[in-house]
């Protein structure tokens, strides 16, 4: 059965019945990937961690290797995977410490960051009308409910570039096109998994509101603090989604390049 991949920081891989065997050094021909890759199994399924920000944390969001990371993953025969990302609140009924379980995506960094594969030689239009797989998603909403960790069943993640925060009006105007929550990384991370034909899920936790939501300073104390009270209850979702996860696949994911390809 092939691993299933995790993106996300550190305290993820402090899980109960996780078993960490070797770190392998990856090579890609788009450069290093932010990190060793953490290779072990969970209640018997293997999995590899990855700390996207590097270990220790160090690689600022516009500057991670998100191509590298991903190809990391397929060159480790990596299906599947699930991201943890912290995120600002922008929609109300998502405060502090709420976890999200990511639908949609809308991509501010289109231009500022290296995002597909194909560059040369022949030309992909990948379809991304759902970027995250609905088999993973369907997969961690039954664990959520089984395990009564209330989570947002849908959400739209806006991906900005940073490394600032935003702008009062910026989240106002993400919030009238539609955005929930506001981070920097989910993007170009989501597309070259599909581009791939890597299914992945993204699991948002909601660790401050966005800038003039909150009446407040937004500072990175209120962030770390927010994940880490949020971190027990991911874990308990990451491992029952790994055992809830098929081994086979029958989503979209698997086939994204048919008629993709000119």
């Amino acid at each position: 059965m092939p691993p299933i991949g995790l993106i996300g920081g550190s305290g993820i891989y402090e899980m109960a019945g996780l078993e960490m065997r070797e770190e392998r050094t990856v090579s890609t021909p788009f450069g290093e990937p932010s990190s060793d890759y953490r290779i072990g199994s969970l209640d018997g399924r293997d999995i590899i961690f990855l700390p996207r920000h590097g270990s220790p944390h160090a690689i600022p969001p516009h500057r991670v290797n998100y191509r590298a990371n991903i190809w990391g993953f397929r060159s480790l025969g990596v299906e599947r995977i699930i991201t943890v990302n912290a995120v600002g609140g922008i929609n109300r009924g998502m405060p502090p410490g709420s976890i999200v379980i990511l639908d949609q995506i809308i991509d501010m960094t289109a231009g500022a960051r290296p995002s597909t594969f194909y560059e040369e030689g022949r030309v992909v239009h990948v379809d991304f009308t759902d970027p995250y797989c609905p088999e993973m998603r369907d997969a961690i909403l039954g664990v959520s409910r089984e395990s009564g960790i209330p989570v947002a069943e849908r959400g739209t993640y806006i991906c900005v570039n940073g490394p600032r925060l935003e702008t009062a009006q910026e989240i106002r105007f993400f919030s009238r096109i539609g955005a929930d929550v506001v981070g920097m990384t989910g993007m170009p991370e989501a597309v070259l998994a599909r581009e791939l034909e890597i299914c992945m899920a993204g699991i948002a936790v909601v660790t401050n509101y966005a800038a003039g939501i909150s009446a407040s300073k937004l500072t990175t104390t209120e962030v770390i603090e927010t994940m880490e009270d949020s971190l027990s209850r991911v874990r308990i979702l990451l491992r029952e989604a790994v055992r809830a996860v098929a081994g086979t696949r029958g989503c979209p994911c698997r086939d994204a390049l048919k008629d993709a390809i000119l």
